[in-house]
């Protein structure tokens, strides 16, 4: 027998013996129960992972819902509110005398935006962030009166392409109107203050206010509109 063959049946031996050893064998199987175990975390770990992610979307869906849902309901008391005072000033104008109903009481007959409508610093830090529009309501004898309704204000750059010229509207309900009512000792009028932060930062162009306003007693809507010089 040559040398070669001798060391290839020498290593064949030793390999059989490695195979046929216990400890080798029970080395060999820890190995593999190693890798089975491992393997096995990993994938709890990854399901894990995924009812974790799973969860947080639920409750992310339930919190913006549960705040949806309070919006909705605080926006339907508001709507009880004023339907129980129409109701109410529906009441009160029906057991009015013939002579003093509807438009007898008074007569709108046009609305004005005030001239000190403007663009104003409130917290003196050099930056304009607050838009106030002064609305008169006038009746037919030229008074100013404190009309009940709502009004409706648009802000406008009418240097913008179509689609792109309103830059914001506001409604303001009657309830919230009447407490705006503001005399001074050159005029009488509504005050109504909105805030424009990050609407408006270019202040050396004009802007154009538009206001409804629509008028309870008669139902009928007037309209005004003013442009903010630079």
């Amino acid at each position: 027998m040559t040398a070669g063959k001798r060391v290839t049946n020498i290593k064949r031996r030793i390999s059989n013996y490695k195979l046929l050893n216990p400890t080798f064998l029970e080395r060999y199987l820890k190995c593999l129960f190693l890798v089975f175990l491992i393997s096995s975390l990993c994938l709890l770990a990854l399901a894990g992972c995924n009812k974790a992610n799973e969860k947080a979307q639920l409750l992310e869906q339930v919190k913006q819902l549960t705040e949806e849902k309070s919006q909705l309901t605080s926006r339907i008391e508001e709507s009880e509110s004023q339907k129980k005072q129409l109701q109410e000033q529906v009441q009160v104008l029906s057991a009015l005398p013939e002579e003093v109903k509807g438009e007898n009481l008074y007569k709108l007959r046009q609305i004005n935006i005030g001239r000190f409508t403007d663009f104003y610093d409130k917290d003196d830090d050099s930056q304009k962030e607050t838009l106030i529009v002064y609305v008169q309501t006038i009746d037919d004898q030229g008074d100013k009166i404190k009309a009940s309704g709502t009004a409706e204000v648009e802000l406008w750059d009418l240097n913008q392409p179509n689609g792109q010229a309103k830059i914001k509207n506001w409604k303001v309900g009657h309830l919230k109107l009447k407490q705006l009512w503001f005399s001074t000792m050159l005029s009488i009028n509504y005050r109504l203050t909105f805030d424009i932060s990050g609407l408006v930062e270019d202040f050396d162009k004009p802007y154009t206010v538009k206001v409804k306003f629509t008028d309870y007693l008669s139902g009928k809507v007037f309209e005004d509109q003013k442009v903010i010089e630079p």
